[in-house]
């Protein structure tokens, strides 16, 4: 993963793009063919709009495997999406306490910082992802925006 993430910081676009893509894949392997069958029917739940089924797989994928950091992220996405922030916040925290470099986790964080009027602090941690991934989608629009509406400026 190392080499990955040495990679993508000096990527360009596009190549930063195929090695985000590795770096999903890394990411979503659990040791486990078991574990693994349950993320993605907790994925294709999600892709349904079932959120709650969702949950479900991957509370147990957790309650298995709770060192699987990609399970974490893919709960506290399908809080997120069902409108729970505390709980996919909290998720979040377990997501960065078992793999400090997820930008995703910290993206999503950002996001829900931004939409529960912090901005300040959203606007810390789409900066801390994109010192991670410099390409990572919406993170640099993010900021501009964020430092435009700091600036006191009209979009």
């Amino acid at each position: 993963m190392d080499g990955l993430f040495d990679r993508l910081k000096t990527a360009e676009e596009a190549e930063a793009g195929r090695i985000e893509t590795e770096i999903w894949i890394e990411w979503s392997k659990s040791g486990s063919p078991a574990m693994d069958l349950l993320l993605q029917r907790g994925k294709d739940a999600m892709a349904l709009g079932e959120t709650g089924q969702a949950i479900e797989h991957f509370t147990a994928v957790i309650d298995h495997a709770p060192s699987f950091a990609e399970a974490w992220n893919a709960r506290a996405t399908a809080y997120y999406m069902a409108g729970e922030f505390g709980p996919s916040v909290a998720d979040i925290g377990q997501v960065l306490t078992l793999n400090p470099r997820h930008f995703g986790a910290l993206s999503g964080l950002a996001m829900i910082l931004e939409e529960t009027g912090k901005p300040d602090r959203a606007l810390e941690v789409y900066k801390a992802a994109l010192a991670i991934h410099p390409h990572l989608q919406g993170a640099s629009e993010a900021i501009e925006r964020l430092e435009t509406e700091a600036e006191g400026q009209e979009l």
